[in-house]
Formats: structure tokens, sequence, C-alpha cells
């Protein structure tokens, strides 16, 4: 029987660990995270499902300290498998396993190589993410190709959405990659790094909303960083304001501006047909369909007398970035 060492995490490392263990693959121990205080629990727990299935699982800190890599040079296991764990495997893990350590990541490498890359892909307007199956190497995300499977992102699509279905790729590709991995095929492709880029980690102040960018810009961060995640925010007149929401509008403001030569207003919040929406640098129109404003999420009449303004048709300029 095939054996082999998990280090997984997150709802990846569930739906891949459920499909090893689907192929009949002895899994010797798997290897985790416990999960963050102040981090928001969302996922599926990889931890209740190695212990639902008897298999031995612990949350080392360091997973490549010596009593760790010794434990799992004990186990001589035929992989090492990574589904979404957080930490990098070094060079004495990767060496272990007999056929190899492969890591399935959250994109179509050589794109967005490193952390998070379903946000950032969702950030920058990518139309297409995907799932990579690929061997472990020194150097993250860089190592032979087994396979890829691609997911498509719609213009209003939230990274919570996109996850989702990347998480429905990466299963789908391993269980696809499995048979020929198990007749001890050595299958896969270079890399051409030159071709792609690295990204890294993302905090909650990196949802901090520059309004000096396009509209289209920000709407892609909203969508970004939208619940579950922290959320994309902005300070007006001392509130902290979350924008968990949003769509572009086809009109800019040039459209609803007066007189032969309009230019565009000031950027800022304006009611427009009962909604709010936000005039940003480019001219474009931004509604913002969900707003939440220390906890409370409000309408264009409890936004406008949160900021003591008494008309509709004055406008809410933002503050300099």
């Amino acid at each position: 029987m095939t054996s082999a060492v998990v280090f997984a995490y997150h709802n990846v490392g569930v739906r891949c660990l459920s499909v090893l263990l689907k192929h009949g693959i002895d899994v010797r121990l798997v290897l985790t995270h416990d999960d963050h205080p102040n981090e928001t629990i969302w996922f599926e727990s990889v931890k209740a499902l190695a212990q639902k299935h008897g298999i031995d699982v612990i949350t080392p800190p360091d997973p490549n300290s010596n009593d760790i890599v010794d434990r799992v040079r004990a186990i001589a296991p035929d992989f090492i498998f990574s589904f979404y764990y957080r930490s990098m495997l070094q060079a004495p893990l990767l060496a272990i396993p007999a056929r190899g350590a492969l890591n399935m990541h959250g994109s179509l490498l050589p794109k967005y190589r490193g952390r998070v890359p379903v946000n950032w892909a969702v950030i920058r307007g990518e139309c297409e993410t995907g799932a990579t199956l690929h061997y472990m190497v020194e150097k993250p995300d860089a190592g032979d190709i087994v396979g890829q499977l691609a997911v498509s992102i719609g213009p209003d699509d939230t990274a919570f959405e996109v996850f989702g279905n990347v998480t429905d790729a990466a299963a789908s590709l391993l269980d696809a990659a499995l048979p020929a991995l198990l007749r001890g095929e050595r299958i896969g492709r270079s890399q051409d790094l030159s071709q792609g880029s690295y990204f890294g980690g993302r905090k909650p102040e990196d949802g901090r909303i520059d309004w000096r960018n396009s509209a289209t810009d920000i709407h892609n961060l909203v969508r970004g960083v939208a619940p579950p995640y922290p959320g994309a925010f902005f300070d007006l007149h001392g509130k902290r304001v979350r924008l968990l929401g949003t769509k572009c509008i086809a009109e800019t403001c040039l459209d609803i501006g007066s007189g032969p030569n309009p230019r565009p207003p000031r950027p800022g919040i304006i009611v427009l047909r009962g909604k709010l929406h936000a005039v940003c640098s480019d001219g474009a129109l931004l509604e913002l369909l969900d707003i939440e404003i220390a906890g409370e999420r409000v309408g264009a009449n409890r936004f406008y007398a949160l900021f003591g303004v008494q008309s509709h048709a004055q406008k809410i300029p933002f503050e300099p970035t």
C-alpha cells in the first residue's frame, strides 16, 4: 500500500486529504495548524477529519525541527503532500519521500506564486485562475508541474466565491493525477518562472482604499478582501467605513454633470436614484452595495445621518489619502 505524510490546512486540505483516503493511500501522519485565536475560522478542520479516520495528527510550531524531520524519516513515506499548509517545508523534509513531495497551489503557476494567490488574482482583476499540483523544491512554488485545472473569475466574483471553485478544482485535479502517481510514473513539466511573479501575504491594513485609484481597481480590492476576509475600508470624518460590496456603474459622473463641458466633481460619496455611490478619481461611479460602520450595516439615510449631512443632494468628499 502506498504511504504518505500529509501537511494540510483549510478547505483545500480537507478536500485533498479526503481524495487521498478515497484512493486508499495509507496516510501515516497528518501535520496541521492550531487555529489562530484572532482569525475568523470559516473553513473546515483538517485535524477533525484526520481524527475521524484514526490518523495521527500533530500541530507542531515548526515542521522543519529536527524531531519532526526524524519522525517523518522513521515513517519513510512514499509521498509527502502539502495542501494549503502555511509553512514552507525545507530540504531535509523534501528529501525523505521515495516518490517525491507534492504541493497543491491555488493559481495557474508560474503566475501568483507565494501567498494568498486567489485574493491577489481577484484584486488584480484576473479573469482566470486555478489549481496547480507540482513537485516541491526549496524555492517556493517553483517545482515541476504535474497538472493544472483552470477556473474562471467573473467581474463581480468575490475571492470567497473563487476560492470555493479553486477548492473544487484542486480536489478534481488531485483525483485525476493520483492513478499515474500511484503507478510510479514521474510526470511533470518544468516551470518558466520568468513568466510569472511572486506575491507576499496580506494584512488587514492592506485593505485600505486609496480613492486616487480607478473605480475598477477599488471594486477589485473590495471583492478581493470581502468577508470572510477582513474587508476593504477607509476613514471618513473620524469614522472607520468598511465596504463589503460594490458594483461598477456603466455611466460616469460626466454623464450626470451639467453644461456643455462637465468636469468630474471631486471624488466623494453622493446619492443617485436613492442609492449611495462613490465618485472615483477616474470619473467613474461605484455603487456602494454593502457598507458597515462600527459593526452596523447602513443604507443611504443612515449613512448621511451618521455624518451630520442634512441634504442628500450634498456630496461628502473623501479625506486626503
